[in-house]
């Protein structure tokens, strides 16, 4: 833990001392110490040797990448089995010099960083001891939230694959419409849930495996676009990153970290989906996968997990969150004047009612609303001119939402 004889202003001094030393040529403009800590939390991304799961236990115990780097000389006594090249290998001009250049490029873009510590980074994700410390995001989602469900799967998606995702997440609507949904923005199965979830209105998240400078692949860019108005694009990588092979895999953690549950569409025997599953059992995260014929190749990785007891198999959104032990009742929705600007106030009173009981008898629906039966049945004509009921058999009316 941190020693009280050191002031925070005292801290940023010693930083900025260091950097100066270490980097002549930077001349900071950063007067807010959250600025700062951004600084340096890249800078640290950038010394070699430490990595996701170093980086992570140092933030934990000094609190801030600040601290780490202002403190450097006293790190062996802060932590005595910390290893002692570290003192060293954090007197690294290249990678101040690195976060200087990225500090450029985000207040350029609008991006938006978010430090371990942060009361907006995503919450399940710091839990995990191999955590970024810091993210990099663009758009408009709200990422510490109660449920986070990630969607993943082969880039090789069919007609049964596609199916699944609009059905799932159609469903998954009438339940829990502000659930956050994320992937990859990968070919297949991530772009599909990705906008199979715009279509439903959910915010979907995608975290890449590249810096915030381009869309990989390109051709998902439009889709991309409508993320940052309704989810937005999440990254560790910095700017100029390349979308290399070893970034999926590493990014898969990402995805699998920060929700709640995983659920696998489908999947080859082989693939980033199992590797993201596995990561999200190792994170003691929920995992569902939907079955497929025995067939199918695009299904031989959900039934692998399914065989194995890793996956719980799911056919619909109702089992998902029987699963998880959510609440399964359909959300009941107030019919807002919005959707029939012309009701009049005694027509939206029946609206409500037939909102509330679904179905609802003319004589019953007489007596809930207090109104004499025959003025019941011409509002209820009219409501159905306006296509805002119809009728059943035995003089039974539903609304049409």
């Amino acid at each position: 833990m941190l020693k009280d004889n050191l002031s925070d202003r005292r801290l940023y001094d010693s930083c900025d001392r260091f950097r100066q030393t270490a980097y002549p040529n930077f001349y900071p403009t950063l007067s807010d110490m959250d600025e700062e800590e951004i600084f340096f939390c890249i800078a640290l991304t950038q010394v070699p040797g430490i990595g996701h799961t170093g980086a992570k236990r140092l933030m934990d115990e000094m609190k801030s990448a600040t601290a780490i780097f202002g403190r450097r000389n006293e790190l062996r006594e802060i932590l005595p089995d910390v290893n002692r090249r570290l003192e060293k290998v954090l007197d690294a001009p290249q990678a101040m010099k690195r976060a200087e250049e990225e500090m450029r490029f985000i207040r350029k873009n609008g991006i938006r960083c978010l430090t371990l510590f942060d009361e907006d980074f995503p919450p399940l994700l710091r839990e995990c001891d191999d955590a970024p410390i810091l993210l990099f995001f663009k758009g408009d989602a709200e990422l510490n939230v109660r449920r986070t469900v990630s969607m993943v799967g082969t880039r090789k998606i069919t007609t049964y694959g596609q199916y699944l995702c609009d059905g799932f997440l159609k469903e998954l609507k009438e339940y829990y419409p502000d659930i956050l949904i994320t992937s990859g923005l990968a070919y297949g199965i991530d772009i599909h849930a990705h906008r199979a979830a715009l279509a439903n209105q959910f915010p979907t998240v995608g975290v890449l495996a590249h810096g915030l400078d381009r869309i990989y692949p390109s051709v998902h860019r439009q889709t991309a676009v409508k993320m940052l108005e309704q989810g937005g694009l999440i990254t560790e990588y910095l700017s100029g990153t390349e979308p290399e092979r070893y970034n999926f895999i590493s990014r898969n953690r990402i995805i699998a970290g920060m929700s709640n549950a995983t659920v696998v569409v489908e999947s080859g025997d082989k693939g980033g989906a199992l590797i993201t599953a596995e990561m999200a059992l190792g994170y003691n995260r929920e995992c569902f996968a939907f079955p497929g014929r025995a067939t199918d190749e695009c299904s031989q990785g959900c039934n692998r997990l399914i065989r194995e007891n890793k996956a719980t198999l799911i056919q619909s959104a109702k089992d998902f969150i029987q699963a998880m032990g959510w609440k399964s009742a359909p959300l009941k929705r107030t019919v807002q004047r919005s959707l029939f600007p012309e009701l009049t106030g005694k027509e939206q009173q029946i609206a409500n009612i037939l909102d509330k009981q679904e179905k609802v008898q003319v004589d019953a629906l007489a007596i809930e609303a207090d109104l004499p039966i025959q003025e019941i049945k011409t509002l209820l004509f009219g409501l159905e001119m306006k296509g805002a009921v119809r009728t059943l058999a035995g003089g039974v009316y539903e609304l049409l939402h």
